[in-house]
């Protein structure tokens, strides 16, 4: 079973926002004492932390689905629901969160850092809180909002500050097993090393780490072997060590041509330049060469051969043993002198600025779009607002859709319809996707909590029928008493002219 994962696919699901919940107060001699419906709590949200206690990912590899905690749902008497807690998933130091696309999200460096890949969705909002002066006594609360959900790729990049790169089999996990307390696999086969190591060097005042990984052969920048798939644990490192074998008895293979064929896999390899610590592509950075095993008399006249040939190319060269420790010490203080020099040339990291940007007056975030597709055409209004109001909202109840209405021509919705020719019965689409929402637009549709009627739940504006203005009413009722007062007069003037005495027949009966 696999003991080291450095890259998982996670899928990451936010908590949902609990529901409001819609409740009226009841007291000794007061039945409808006003509502005490609670908002619902929010949802948790799935946060990925570095955890210096985390060395791979091998949980996610086994569990990549990850769902946070809901909120839960408003109840009366004024009692808001719990939000749910956040999911903490710790992760490596190093972990870079990219998209499936190969987009580099974050890059999680240092205890503590953090990002998060999921957001929970906001609660609801109780009829408690959406009781206004004109709505007294709302029949409806908001839902919960869905959490986010989210597929991110987890890649592990080693922090580290020196790299072994070589044929399998050419002594880096020997270099790295006789220079710090690291201990690799060792063995007389190729690709003894599976997973990347790393050491810790201690070399006088210098002190740094080294990361070997697994052997590169020729086309593994196109795939092949193992070494590729390892290679992103040195895009951090400040210099990269070419180790030679010297000793090796395989036809056609020597020093010289070792190198060239690692550098050319090296220049084909294209890492992430925009994640921290990462100065250059990897053919770019500082070179050593190591000559190892001369130990064994062969090898030594073979170093001895080629190193002249490896400086006339700008290359520092070290012959060393990694059996015997011979020109270790050498080599590890020219590193540390390197590895020194390149973290003071780094330019020192700065606190992050809070950097304030509010939005404009007028900058609500709506836009209304036509769409002409072939005979048929509709018009599509996105926003944060909107797409929010509308998954909060309870289509089952008339007065939440009423509500809805409201805040949308507040938010001038409508204008924006009128400007991009929209007329009655023309589709619109309010968001995209599943999430969306179709409708035939109606312009004629009054907005206004005053205009509302019926019971608590219903709003007759969607029937099609219209509650008079006050000042309607009273103009009404002022017609209504003219007309009694003339009635009353026409009556009276009628009587006095003898119109209602009985004819002479109907008195003898």
């Amino acid at each position: 079973m696999a003991s080291f994962v450095d890259r998982v696919v996670i899928h990451a699901f936010g908590g949902d926002g609990g529901n409001g919940c819609a409740s009226i107060r009841r007291e000794k001699f007061k039945p409808l004492a006003g509502p005490d419906g609670g908002n619902g709590g929010d949802g948790g949200s799935v946060r990925l932390v570095v955890d210096p206690q985390v060395t791979t990912l091998l949980d996610y590899h086994h569990s990549p689905h990850r769902v946070a905690p809901k909120g839960t749902q408003g109840m009366g008497d004024y009692r808001w629901g719990a939000n749910g807690e956040d999911l903490v998933l710790g992760v490596p130091d190093g972990t870079v969160v990219k998209t499936r696309d190969g987009e580099v999200l974050a890059d999680l460096v240092g205890v503590g850092a953090e990002y998060v890949v999921a957001e929970g969705g906001k609660g609801g909002l109780g009829n408690f809180k959406l009781a206004s002066a004109k709505r007294k006594a709302p029949g409806f609360a908001l839902l919960g909002e869905p959490g986010e959900e989210a597929t991110v790729v987890l890649e592990l990049k080693s922090i580290a500050d020196v790299a072994l790169v070589g044929y399998p089999s050419a002594g880096k996990s020997s270099l790295i097993a006789a220079i710090s307390a690291a201990k690799p696999k060792i063995a007389d086969y190729p690709f003894t090393t599976l997973v990347p190591n790393l050491g810790v060097v201690q070399a006088g005042e210098y002190r740094f780490t080294v990361a070997d990984v697994p052997g590169l052969i020729p086309g593994a920048s196109a795939g092949k072997g193992l070494g590729l798939e390892f290679l992103r644990h040195i895009e951090r490192t400040a210099v990269l060590v070419h180790v030679l074998d010297c000793a090796t008895l395989e036809p056609g293979r020597d020093p010289i041509s070792d190198l060239e064929t690692i550098e050319a896999e090296l220049e084909a390899y294209s890492g992430d330049l925009g994640i921290e610590g990462n100065r250059a592509p990897l053919n770019e950075r500082p070179r050593l060469v190591v000559l190892n095993k001369i130990d064994v008399p062969e090898a030594c006249e073979l170093a001895e051969f080629v190193k002249a040939d490896l400086e006339a190319r700008g290359l520092r060269v070290f012959e060393i043993s990694t059996a015997s420790h011979e020109g270790l010490r050498a080599l590890t203080f020219a590193l540390g002198e390197i590895v020194a020099a390149a973290r003071a040339a780094e330019p020192p990291r700065e606190p992050a600025r809070i950097v304030l940007r509010p939005k404009a007056v007028d900058d609500d975030d709506v836009t209304v779009v036509r769409h002409d597709d072939g005979p048929s055409t509709y018009f599509q209004v996105r926003g944060t607002k909107p797409e929010r109001w509308v998954r909060q909202t309870d289509f089952a109840n008339d007065e939440a859709v009423g509500f809805l209405a409201d805040r949308l021509a507040k938010l001038g919705v409508e204008k924006r319809l009128f400007a991009a020719g929209a007329v009655a019965g023309a589709e619109v689409v309010i968001g995209e996707g599943d999430s969306a929402v179709v409708f035939d637009w109606e312009p004629t549709l009054m907005a206004g909590a005053e205009l509302l009627t019926g019971p608590r739940g219903t709003d007759l504006r969607l029937e099609g029928g219209e509650r008079p203005t006050r000042a309607q009413k009273r103009e009404v009722y002022k017609d209504r008493m003219d007309a009694k007062a003339e009635a009353r007069a026409e009556l009276w003037t009628e009587r006095e002219a003898g119109h209602w005495t009985a004819d002479d027949d109907s008195s003898e009966v």
